[in-house]
């Protein structure tokens, strides 16, 4: 079958021919793969600075952002029957009987570092034509999210990362029941996602994103009915005297200097949630004066990284809703479709488009 691959040594990417995966457990499921969504982290391992591949192979086959179907199911698979829609999470847990975590099945909290994640780290993705998988790992999506599905890991990031803000927010005293303010950095896939997962919980929501207008990111956004900002034109001081100070804000560019600048518009109790993985990068803080900000106003800076199956659950639900508040919004989210021959020239830019490329290899 087809695959894209990147190969360890010298990072090239190829699509490649490679042996057809066929179920070994009668708990497994064989999925047809559908889409698979290009994102920053392929770019990260295509380069080596992110990833490995199996154990004794030469090549990973990349792409953890997925779609498919499902074409054959294992004896003692109950939940699942061919022609089912599914999307596969992407993290799979460590060995190890200490960590609580992952024997929890939250191996995104993981505590040993030693999970494998498809796609990125110790285990072959689903940029393939076929594709084999536990069931317990596959979340089935209604045949009428067919096409935005491949979006639901995406929106896992902002899904978790609500819920992480929520359980914080708890700490809170007499906490108002209105949900406050909201800045989302950065108006790709994963803040234009994360921007409708807040509107959706009812905060007052405002992207703040490089670029300045017109773009089309920032179409996208004022489409959704939120004001977008460029951190060209405006810099944090303006965003806070426009928009107010956020009670939330949610980082998605990995960018790490622009990022701590924004810290200083945190409002009291605010919680600033970090998503991106930056580049190392040597600067100059006043660390000081962003330790006391801190301490004085309660406020919580959180990492947040991959999701649990309760994240996918609920990104299946809200991609659904999302469909009918924002139908046009959100398919448009998806800018392009690419054969796999493309992976690596969407990667580096050459074929990339405005905001969401993904790759197809069959349309179901």
């Amino acid at each position: 079958m087809k695959a894209v691959v990147v190969f360890s040594k010298g990072h090239e990417v190829k699509v490649l021919e490679v042996p057809e995966p066929r179920l070994d457990t009668p708990g497994q499921v064989r999925v047809r793969t559908l889409e698979v969504g290009v994102c920053g982290t392929d770019k990260e391992i295509i380069q080596g600075e992110h990833g490995r591949a199996p154990s004794g192979s030469d090549y990973l086959i990349l792409g953890h952002e997925c779609l498919g179907e499902v074409v054959e199911v294992g004896a003692e698979v109950k939940d699942f029957q061919v022609g089912d829609l599914v999307v596969p999470r992407v993290r799979r847990p460590c060995p190890h009987e200490s960590c609580a975590p992952c024997r929890d099945g939250h191996p995104d909290f993981c505590a040993t570092g030693e999970y494998t994640e498809r796609g990125i780290q110790g285990a072959h993705g689903f940029c393939a034509e076929f594709f084999v998988d536990e069931a317990r790992y596959l979340h089935r999506v209604p045949r009428e999210l067919r096409e935005v599905a491949v979006l639901t890991e995406t929106l896992t990031i902002a899904e978790k990362s609500l819920r992480q803000v929520q359980l914080v927010g708890q700490r809170v005293p007499g906490k108002r029941s209105a949900p406050g303010r909201a800045v989302v950095m950065g108006a790709g896939p994963v803040g234009l996602l994360g921007a409708m997962l807040l509107l959706r919980a009812g905060y007052e929501t405002t992207m703040y994103s490089h670029a300045p207008k017109p773009n089309e990111k920032a179409k996208l956004t004022e489409a959704l009915g939120v004001p977008y900002l460029s951190s060209e034109e405006h810099e944090v001081k303006a965003l806070v005297e426009q928009r107010g100070r956020a009670d939330v804000v949610y980082e998605a560019t990995g960018a790490a200097s622009a990022s701590f600048r924004l810290v200083t518009a945190l409002a009291p109790n605010g919680v600033f949630v970090f998503t991106g993985v930056p580049e190392a990068e040597k600067t100059k803080w006043d660390v000081g004066t962003l330790m006391k900000q801190l301490v004085l106003n309660n406020q919580v800076l959180l990492g947040t990284v991959n999701a649990a199956a309760e994240d996918f659950d609920a990104a299946v639900a809200d991609l659904a809703r999302f469909q009918g508040d924002w139908p046009g919004e959100l398919n448009a989210i998806i800018s392009a479709r690419h054969p796999p021959e493309d992976f690596a020239q969407v990667v580096t830019g050459d074929k990339r488009s405005a905001v969401k490329d993904v790759i197809v290899f069959s349309r179901g």
